[in-house]
């Protein structure tokens, strides 16, 4: 069989961004998300809690559960990406975890409304979710072997913006198709395709086994045109052994590489945050402004619209000023839009009131969506730009599963906050408060950061 050309090599590997976003955009955020919420307020109300209370309550479990799953790939994630290295192979680990990322979203099917299944629910989530971001290590690590230095900034860009299109594609799809609201019915106003039942959200369940069929699809070019690093070095016996020595060792230099370090602590906090503003932000608009989850669906694609615009020119800056300050820009703009966002309520906006039935809320909300759309997917890009630039190329897989650990490390800290907050103060609008601390700890860290990053010595 001909070896794949470079130009398909890199379609091949933005394949993987377009396969995997549908997740993040229909279950995490915009579909799957808030109708969890959904069926757990219907169920605590139905038990008496009251509405307010039962909100912040559904807004606390799905936190804890991505608590959960947040933890599991932290402690697993750095250890996967030395092996890699140690074994000099990607892709088994990619096919590996691509199945268990396909078993779980696909498992999401049994989220019935009648008795539905909170803790099964959370489990099959959390396997779809480890499943993305375990297959997320070993993709990244093949981005340096598919340009220079200088270019893989635009090719990172590009794959994000290649993958929020996905995204749109997938999202319209399910709400013109199959997602319906509490009256039976799509955005086109008509039933579920396929006979799918309304009545038991058959359309809007069917999410989870739709992001699992387009991964499958999806990833046929990766499979195809993809190529790990060839190695002439043979494996040696003990390669388990080694690989974790080498993991202790990194670790343990790790205060001494003053940028490396501060940079995967900037990334920690910064993209902790950002995780929190989209996990969340279906369920915050779902309970502040009584959205129905094809409301949110079409804010998704909003959202999702301006990501892969503005990610692709987001990549072309990366290429000329290189990733520092394109990072920076990014977090003052999510800082901006988290404390606009904190005075958006049905009766005010920015503190000032408004008439009963006003659309200012909503259209406010659509804005602020279209923003963190934007600036969301063009930080992302410039973060795996940046680790590039900062790790060992003989150690890419370990340096990209250290920035998984540095990203979910505190992955359960943001939805920890976020649920104990909730708790505390029966509040969704006080629950998020604690995103914006964290966007100022990672703004303030990359004070530490170099933008050559391994181009020059540690202590310059």
């Amino acid at each position: 069989m001909a070896e794949p050309s470079h130009r398909k090599r890199i379609w091949g590997w933005m394949m993987y961004d377009w396969a995997t976003q549908p997740f993040h955009t229909l279950v995490v955020t915009f579909i799957f998300g808030p109708y969890f919420a959904e069926q757990v307020i219907a169920y605590l109300t139905a038990g008496g809690m009251d509405a307010a209370h039962a909100k912040a309550e559904a807004q606390s479990i799905w936190g804890y559960g991505l608590t959960a799953a947040g933890l599991m790939i932290a402690l697993s994630a750095p250890v996967l990406g030395a092996i890699a290295d140690e074994s000099k192979r990607l892709m088994p680990w990619i096919w590996l975890f691509s199945a268990l990322y396909v078993i779980g979203s696909a498992g999401l099917w049994i989220a019935s409304p009648e008795d539905f299944p909170t803790v099964l629910v959370l489990v099959f989530f959390a396997l779809g979710l480890i499943g993305v971001e375990f297959t997320t290590i070993f993709t990244n690590a093949l981005l340096p072997a598919l340009g220079s230095r200088e270019e893989i900034g635009k090719i990172s860009g590009n794959g994000w913006a290649w993958g929020y299109f996905g995204g749109i594609i997938a999202l319209v799809i399910m709400l013109l198709l199959f997602a319906e609201n509490t009256a039976g019915v799509t955005l086109l106003g008509s039933a579920p395709l396929f006979g799918l039942d309304p009545a038991t959200r058959e359309g809007t369940r069917f999410v989870g086994p739709f992001v699992a069929l387009w991964f499958v699809i999806s990833m046929v070019p990766f499979f195809l045109w993809v190529r790990e690093p060839k190695s002439t070095a043979p494996v040696q016996p003990g390669a388990i052994g080694r690989s974790i020595d080498e993991l202790m060792k990194t670790l343990r230099s790790l205060p001494k590489r003053r940028s490396l370090f501060a940079f995967l602590g900037s990334s920690m906090f910064y993209r902790d945050a950002l995780n929190g503003v989209f996990t969340f932000g279906g369920i915050y608009a779902l309970g502040a402004l009584e959205w129905s989850v094809v409301q949110i669906g079409v804010f998704g694609i909003l959202a999702a619209f301006t990501g892969s615009v503005f990610t692709y020119f987001g990549g072309i800056a990366d290429q000329k000023f290189g990733p520092k300050p394109v990072i920076l820009f990014s977090i003052a703009v999510l800082i901006s839009v988290c404390l606009v966002i904190l005075t958006i309520t049905r009766e005010s906006v920015l503190f000032t009131a408004v008439e009963t039935g006003s659309k200012l809320p909503d259209i406010a909300f659509y804005i602020c969506g279209a923003v963190l759309g934007a600036v969301g997917g063009i930080i992302q890009s410039a973060s795996r730009t940046m680790m590039v630039r900062q790790a060992d190329p003989e150690r890419m897989t370990e340096a990209f599963g250290l920035y998984a650990l540095s990203g979910k490390a505190t992955t359960f800290l943001a939805p920890a906050l976020i649920a104990v907050v909730s708790d505390v103060t029966n509040s969704q609008r006080l629950g998020i408060t604690p995103l914006i601390a964290l966007f100022i700890l990672g703004l303030v860290l990359l004070a530490w950061v170099h933008p050559e990053g391994t181009k020059v010595p540690d202590d310059a």
